[in-house]
């Protein structure tokens, strides 16, 4: 079978991704991925189907990547789902965005219980409808006892604002005499962030060919190593997330050290 990305080269069989897999297992794999999933609009474009369509193909890509991810024993995997700025698009698609957890973690959240995956979130979520906020809340509160990979949806997040809001605490915190200034180390401030309880990623994933963070995580993203590709994100497939783990395997991180 040909390959849709490259149609010199053959997909490969079964038995290659296996052990491919079974490689990758012998290194070291990032404990925390994050992604942001962009190209639903374009992939909908190219078929003549409305933006949200692309949208929706995409959630079935979150699931299979989640699987994977977990299956690789990697910790934590942060998906941009919504961003501040994105309550700026059309009303029917932002409409159709906020229905979107509700769809896919009422119909995956069995299958999330059963593989001891634990869903969080980072961002605003009293600015969500009702029913959205409910959907995540419901899937937070029953796989709150699992302790597999954390599925971790930036939902209404933006960096520039949490950023924002941890000087705010700060300020308030030193003024009350709870910390003084000789207190606040980057350690320190990494507290006052919605990602408090999680490490930093180690690899950031960024689909549809864009090269920019969208005020994505800005603080955490210091040292993490960076894996770009033109594949739109509901064409991302498994195959695609073993290749930016291989990257990433093949970088030396020194963290500004030599």
């Amino acid at each position: 079978m040909l390959n849709k990305l490259n149609p010199w080269k053959k997909d490969p069989s079964p038995s290659d991704f296996q052990e491919r897999l079974l490689k990758i297992k012998e290194h070291q794999v990032p404990a925390h991925i994050a992604i942001i999933m962009d190209g639903n609009g374009r992939w909908a474009s190219k078929r003549a189907l409305p933006r949200v369509a692309g949208h929706h193909e995409g959630m079935k890509v979150v699931r299979k990547i989640t699987k994977l991810a977990n299956e690789l024993g990697i910790k934590t995997l942060t998906v941009y789902a919504f961003s501040t700025e994105n309550w700026k698009r059309p009303k029917l698609e932002v409409d159709f965005l906020m229905k979107l957890p509700e769809e896919f973690l009422g119909t995956f959240l069995p299958e999330l219980v059963e593989e001891n995956v634990r869903v969080e979130m980072i961002g605003y979520m009293d600015k969500l409808p009702e029913h959205t906020r409910k959907a995540v809340e419901k899937a937070m509160d029953d796989t709150k006892d699992n302790t597999g990979l954390v599925l971790n949806f930036a939902l209404n997040y933006g960096s520039r604002a949490e950023i924002l809001d941890g000087v705010k605490r700060v300020i308030e915190d030193v003024r009350t005499g709870k910390i003084s200034e000789d207190d606040l180390t980057e350690d320190a401030f990494s507290s006052y962030l919605m990602t408090r309880e999680m490490n930093d990623p180690d690899l950031l994933i960024r689909t549809s060919g864009e090269i920019r963070l969208s005020n994505f995580m800005l603080w955490q993203l210091a040292y993490t190593e960076f894996w770009f590709t033109d594949v739109l994100w509901p064409d991302f497939n498994e195959e695609h997330l073993i290749e930016a783990i291989e990257a990433f395997q093949g970088r030396q991180r020194r963290f500004g050290g030599v």
